[in-house]
């Protein structure tokens, strides 16, 4: 609850912040000089409860609908030496992590695959595929889930969400100025919004969500390095290394786009695309933890 006080407490003093400069610099005072009607502050709380109740939505509902998009079957009682395991390694590591015990599930993929979600660090989702299971050692198995312990140990979840609020909130934003002074100031539209307001904040909209999603992704893949680095403190350096080199060998796409950013292992990409990729690639990630031994 502090990482998120913290973290809304910053973005509202960027949105008072913002508001206080474009009125300092006269923004609003040169709009009504061109008889551009437009209440910034207006819509700078209309786009921040845009920008950010669909990605608490999303947060909130985050173990329903990755449960139901995988089919992921938590294990409330293990009727397995397989389930027993797992249960106790999770519980051992959410321990040492200093979190609550997550719920543990196995979902049916043959990739090798793991993913960790939930609005709380204390009631998250730790889920495996039962490819992993059938594909890895035990003692890698046991890195994959100390790298998911990690995500919900940093908060990453909840982090990711308020990140993708506030670049929701400056794309909304900006995207409707863009079109407002277009349609005044280009269309001559004086009363109300023509056709090329619509049409120029759908453009702008598009183009500005594509560059303020380079940014999510950045920050996703960041988030990959430190749950490696957590991973590698829980269940051993060596083993985190052994697992990432067991995931380069297989594919790793078993996981819905919904839940990519979400998993042990994400898409492959080259040239611009590695731009929008939500893990960095596994030679990377696996020479950062080289390095941690030096």
């Amino acid at each position: 609850m502090k990482r998120i006080f913290l973290f809304l407490a910053t973005n509202i003093a960027v949105l008072l912040v913002m508001s206080i400069v474009l009125s300092l610099i006269g923004f609003e005072g040169i709009l009504d000089q061109q008889g551009v009607d437009l209440d910034l502050g207006q819509l700078l709380v209309f786009a921040a409860i845009f920008g950010f109740g669909g990605s608490f939505i999303s947060l909130a509902i985050s173990k329903w609908s990755a449960k139901r998009m995988t089919g992921a079957k938590v294990i409330t009682q293990p009727s397995n030496q397989v389930e027993t395991w797992l249960f106790e390694t999770v519980r051992r590591q959410a321990r040492e992590a200093g979190i609550g015990m997550p719920e543990v599930a196995i979902y049916d993929a043959p990739e090798p695959n793991a993913f960790a979600t939930g609005a709380r660090r204390d009631h998250a989702l730790v889920a495996v595929s039962t490819g992993l299971l059938h594909n890895m050692r035990r003692e890698e198995v046991e890195a994959v889930l100390a790298h998911e312990v990690s995500h919900v140990a940093n908060g990453d979840m909840v982090t990711l969400t308020l990140i993708q609020g506030v670049v929701n909130t400056f794309v909304i934003f900006f995207s409707r100025v863009i079109g407002h002074l277009v349609d005044r100031l280009v269309f001559r539209t004086e009363r109300g919004h023509g056709p090329g307001f619509w049409i120029v904040t759908i453009v702008a909209q598009l183009v500005l969500g594509i560059l303020a999603s380079m940014i999510v992704m950045w920050f996703s893949r960041q988030r990959e390095f430190r749950a490696d680095a957590g991973g590698a403190r829980l269940a051993g350096r060596e083993k985190m290394i052994s697992a990432l080199e067991k995931l380069k060998q297989g594919h790793n796409a078993a996981l819905p786009d919904q839940l990519s950013a979400f998993g042990i292992s994400g898409h492959r990409a080259s040239g611009l695309k590695r731009l929008f990729m939500t893990h960095p690639p596994l030679d990377e990630r696996i020479a950062a933890l080289r390095r941690m031994g030096h």
